[in-house]
């Protein structure tokens, strides 16, 4: 298939899905996807989750229609985009990767089961009152990426220890997972002695003008957020950090692999399979009371060493022996 025809098939016009929708059998079951991703970043993102569907007998097109909405970054549609999906009453509201629409999900519906999947702390958040036993209609995976924040900044601190100026990226659209994570930040930076300069980011636009302020601020070294915005930015980032010979630090590794410099965190890709599982589970008859929350226990260390070389960096062997990964 090629390349256009997949971006159309998963993130074509509003008005076609609905309509694709009715054109399904009465038997045929109906999961609402609302993702953070954009068109680009689906075809693969949303191929594992996809496929964590079908491992539990469900395949899209075949015994499955989905609807997707793709918020490309707009959180502001939240509201609108959920309310569409309680309203068409699809059999599951699967949110993949965004922990304010996850929040929106389940203020939205008792009824319909809701299956995240964040990178926050479900309990603290208020996701579901238990990880064993998240009762209500709401479970789901997490890839505790705000507890793992704190790591990312000992790491970046450790391959440029004499920076006492740090800048660190967040998307101020997604307050749940922001306030979360830049705590863990801001609590590591204290211990370490160094000044974490906020940057405020939620658009191209404003990325560009981050970089403006990291320069100003003469930080020396940028650590990148983990909400799944910056996924879609990743292309963008990769070069303002190359152009500005900035040192960054990435959440997820596929950023590493497409050009960052270095990323510690979980695999993206794997949360969103097991959102697929899940889903499917409930739609063969199990309760998400009924299904604990899970944990993505692993975490990667990916380092990049063609863009150390382009920016002049040597990593320190004790991060090199450490690394999972190494990009040469």
């Amino acid at each position: 298939m090629r390349r256009r025809d997949l971006i159309k098939g998963v993130a074509g016009s509003a008005a076609a899905w609905p309509f694709a929708a009715r054109a399904q059998k009465s038997a045929t079951p109906v999961v609402g996807c609302l993702s953070g991703t954009s068109p680009d970043d689906s075809i693969d993102i949303l191929a594992d989750f996809r496929r964590g569907l079908a491992e539990t007998g469900y395949v899209q097109g075949r015994n499955l229609a989905i609807e997707y909405r793709l918020l490309e970054g707009h959180y502001d549609r939240i509201p609108t985009m959920v309310g569409d999906l309680v309203e068409r009453r699809v059999a599951v509201i699967a949110v993949p990767n965004t922990t304010t629409a996850a929040l929106a999900a389940k203020a939205a519906t008792r009824t319909i089961p809701v299956v995240f999947g964040v990178g926050s702390d479900p309990v603290a958040i208020g996701l579901v009152a238990s990880l064993n036993r998240p009762e209500g209609n709401v479970t789901g995976v997490s890839n505790q990426q705000t507890i793992t924040a704190a790591h990312r900044l000992e790491l970046l601190h450790e391959l440029k220890p004499a920076e006492r100026s740090i800048a660190y990226l967040v998307n101020p659209t997604n307050p749940s997972f922001a306030a979360a994570e830049t705590k863990e930040v801001e609590s590591a930076a204290n211990v370490l002695g160094v000044d974490v300069v906020v940057l405020n980011a939620s658009s191209t636009g404003e990325i560009e003008a981050a970089f403006l302020t990291l320069v100003k601020r003469r930080a020396g070294a940028l650590m990148i957020g983990g909400d799944i915005f910056f996924i879609s930015r990743t292309d963008q980032l990769v070069a303002l950090a190359a152009r500005n010979a900035v040192p960054a630090m990435y959440t997820y590794i596929e950023q590493a692999r497409a050009g960052g410099l270095i990323a510690y965190g979980s695999d993206l890709r794997e949360l969103e399979h097991l959102v697929g599982v899940y889903c499917g589970r409930i739609l063969n008859g199990e309760k998400p009371s009924d299904l604990p929350v899970q944990l993505l226990a692993k975490v990667e260390l990916v380092i990049n060493l063609k863009t150390a070389k382009a920016l002049g960096l040597t990593f320190p062997l004790t991060l090199l022996g450490r690394a999972d990964e190494v990009i040469e």
